[in-house]
């Protein structure tokens, strides 16, 4: 095998499923509260979509690049969402989901040897992108005493003059913290300064709550000359399986992007396509009952677990919940191992996502009202 798929380390994931088999072959049904993936469907129009490009024998040629009229979609939902003007030839950009980009990336902009910024705790394929194009990482904490934000002042000069591009991931993944324009200011100038390219991973912008409403980095004044943007339709419509997301922001770094992508891909099925279409266009109902029912959901679980003695913060934003471990455990690991063969409830320690991780688990919140309360009822009975 290749020296750089040696950093690569999905451990800890598999060693979960290994215990989830084995709680169930006990006949411990498995309440899953690990893997962030949507567990409702589509809105019946975004289907319907999809049925209709089916019977097109068009469909199902090579797609290439993406539909303008799925770029222009695109364009304009930025325009309403966040007030920001994209050009939807030169600055939208389609992928295969927005994992697509985010592992991507690198290859247009790390050579080996060069320093990439990589928050820490973060979402694997940010480091990954970096490993698999021999790139070197420097981890920024993402600490409670610093509202999980990175400490842009506390990264040496020299670090931040080597370093070429930074990742930030705001409603984030794993530790479900928000960031305020303020902070992209902060860093729209930090990367000006040193000439970083910054990408902002923006996935769980529509999962907010309690009146929320998170913002672009592209709101900023000046990001675009820095960075770009990835948001995906996977979590805002349910549309997870689908695989279809988009990079937006500054033209040249878009096309260095799509550059790598044409040797590697052929493009997103038309299919999904016209789906992505009807999902940005249509009626946006069901993404304000999407943000409801993780709402609700949030309050079941946290509420719930806060009333049995497991103290944790309530998030703003996102489909997860970041809950420090409780007394007496000697790893965030040790505690979730347990809690899996005690109690089939699955969740992932927060060393999964990197150092600083430790003495937390990250909860997902995908899975049905009445199995989230279930959830409670049995961690109540294990604490």
């Amino acid at each position: 095998m290749s020296n750089r798929i040696r950093g690569l380390d999905s451990a800890i994931f598999n060693e979960l499923e290994v215990i989830k088999r084995q709680v169930e072959q006990k006949g411990i049904e498995v309440i899953n509260l690990g893997v962030g993936s949507p567990d409702q469907p589509p809105a019946p129009h975004i289907i319907e979509a999809m049925h209709r490009a089916l019977d097109n024998p068009g469909n199902y040629r090579y797609p290439l690049e993406g539909k303008i009229e799925l770029r222009r979609a695109m364009a304009a939902w930025y325009q309403k969402r966040f007030g920001v003007e994209l050009d939807p030839v030169t600055e939208v950009l389609v992928l295969m989901g927005s994992q697509d980009g985010l592992a991507h990336i690198a290859l247009a902009y790390i050579n080996p040897g060069d320093t990439a910024l990589i928050p820490d705790p973060g979402y694997p394929i940010y480091a990954c992108s970096i490993l698999l194009a021999e790139g070197v990482i420097y981890p920024m904490p993402l600490l409670e005493g610093h509202n999980y934000l990175p400490d842009l002042g506390a990264i040496p000069a020299d670090v931040a003059r080597k370093a070429k591009l930074m990742w930030v991931n705001y409603p984030n993944n794993p530790v479900a913290a928000s960031a305020d324009r303020e902070f992209f200011s902060r860093l729209v100038q930090f990367a000006k300064e040193y000439d970083i390219l910054v990408c902002h991973d923006i996935a769980y912008c529509e999962l907010a709550f309690d009146g929320y409403k998170p913002v672009s980095f592209l709101e900023t004044p000046g990001a675009r000359d820095v960075g770009i943007e990835f948001y995906s339709l996977s979590k805002t419509y349910n549309m997870a399986g689908c695989r279809i997301g988009f990079a937006l922001g500054n033209a040249t770094v878009l096309e260095a992007l799509a550059r790598i992508k044409s040797n590697i891909d052929y493009g997103v099925f038309n299919v999904v396509q016209e789906a992505g279409i009807a999902a940005l266009e249509g009626p946006q109902e069901n993404v304000k009952k999407n943000a409801q029912n993780y709402s609700r959901r949030r309050d079941i679980l946290v509420d719930g677990l806060v009333a049995l003695g497991w103290d944790m913060p309530k998030p703003k934003a996102s489909m997860f919940v970041w809950a420090p471990i409780p007394q007496g455990y000697a790893s965030s690991r040790e505690f979730a191992m347990e809690l899996l063969h005690r109690t089939g409830v699955m969740v992932i320690p927060g060393t999964a996502f990197g150092a600083q991780g430790e003495g937390y688990v990250r909860i997902a919140l995908v899975q049905k009202d009445h199995v989230l309360q279930e959830a409670v009822n049995r961690i109540g009975r294990f604490l």
